[in-house]
């Protein structure tokens, strides 16, 4: 009894946290219910994550945009752009891939510079900065692909970013091992790191769960892990795309969480005038913050052309708003200074999952656009609601 209302009340605490978890483990369970299992197959899941992994990188940066209280629309069509960029350099330049990545990585965080240069020093507003950014580069994406209308990608290393699978090393019961080592490495991995935020809470005489609910929080958290690993190494294993995803999330989570520079984010998102009074350079912040979502549009782009193993004049309509929708959804706060990356992540899935299952009943494109629509509404009034709440 005691556990289950301490279970409550961390619920409770930390809703804002624990609900998008909530929301993502009832849809699902819903769609495994009303599709008898078919959304839970392994072959729906590889495929659900495999078309999360672009929208779900440029949310990890949107998510630190909103953050430090700013927006940015031209990611969508900035990803299209460079990813036409990409093609055009492997297949008319003979660039070699191991150097187009970098060109194009590159080149994507001089476009966010550019973005952090109108907002931070110039003064332009980013939403309106970033709107003139996403005309821009749709008409730059018009004019490279205006001859063929599709620049097709042949390379079959490049490729294999979007459609292709790690290794398999060996097959044991029809499972993929080196997908379910990685799985488990990723459970060490989390399970120690949480026990090394408990010890240093301990140590600061900071308050933490007691020990029971502490170890059913690993049991439950690693157990779901170790069952989606086990689902995806069934079918093909880990893709070259999810790998490409967790990467980021690791890298992105550990530069919030553990070092000065994020410390500096969150910050100036909570308090931008009391941020630069301590000493923090505000326009460093945002050039980093701009220069850094940049980069993940020109990592979502050659995600994304890569997965179409082409360029086309469409590529990146409405990933601005898909990316923004996660972060939302995931749990950042409209008023800047709340959000993780991994609830960008979360919330990416979330949004991918409902799209999945709703294909597979069949349901309209336009009731899944009002759906969709109506989950983003309710997720900005819950930050609303949890926010009033606080204060």
């Amino acid at each position: 009894m005691n556990l289950y209302k301490e279970t409550k009340s961390l619920v409770k605490v930390n809703i804002r946290e624990y609900g998008m978890y909530i929301a993502l483990f009832v849809i699902m369970l819903v769609f495994t219910i009303m599709t008898d299992g078919l959304f839970i197959s392994s072959r729906n899941i590889s495929n659900l994550l495999d078309a999360t992994g672009y929208i779900a990188v440029l949310a990890v940066g949107m998510t630190l945009v909103i953050v430090i209280r700013h927006i940015d629309l031209s990611v969508g069509f900035a990803a299209g752009f460079l990813g036409a960029i990409a093609a055009i350099l492997l297949t008319q330049a003979g660039i070699p891939v191991l150097l187009t990545i970098p060109i194009i990585l590159v080149l994507g965080i001089v476009v966010g510079l550019f973005n952090g240069v109108l907002v931070a020093s110039i003064g332009i507003p980013s939403f309106v900065a970033s709107l003139a950014g996403m005309l821009i580069f749709r008409g730059a994406l018009l004019r490279v692909t205006e001859k063929t209308g599709t620049i097709n990608v042949k390379n079959e290393q490049f490729n294999a970013i979007g459609n292709g699978y790690i290794p398999e090393l060996a097959n044991v019961g029809g499972l993929n091992l080196l997908s379910l080592i990685l799985g488990a490495a990723f459970i060490v991995l989390y399970i120690a790191g949480e026990i090394s935020k408990r010890r240093n809470k301990l140590k600061y005489g900071l308050e933490v769960v007691t020990n029971q609910m502490f170890v059913l929080k690993l049991v439950f958290v690693s157990a779901i892990i170790a069952y989606i690993t086990w689902i995806i190494a069934g079918y093909n294993g880990f893709s070259w795309t999810v790998i490409i995803m967790l990467l980021v999330v690791v890298i992105y989570h550990f530069l919030t969480t553990k070092t000065v520079l994020g410390r500096n984010i969150y910050a100036v998102g909570s308090n931008p005038e009391a941020a630069h009074l301590s000493g923090i350079n505000v326009k460093k912040i945002t050039y980093i913050v701009f220069g850094s979502m940049g980069m993940l549009s020109a990592l979502s782009g050659i995600l994304y052309t890569s997965r179409l193993q082409s360029a086309t004049t469409t590529a990146g309509t409405l990933f601005e708003l898909d990316a923004i929708a996660a972060a939302y959804v995931g749990g950042v706060s409209a008023a800047g200074g709340v959000g993780k990356v991994t609830g960008s992540i979360i919330g990416a899935i979330v949004m991918a999952s409902l799209s999945s299952g709703m294909n597979l009943l069949g349901v309209g494109i336009s009731y899944q656009y009002m759906i969709r629509g109506g989950v983003l509404a309710a997720a900005v009034i819950f930050d609303v609601m949890t926010r009033k709440k606080r204060s």
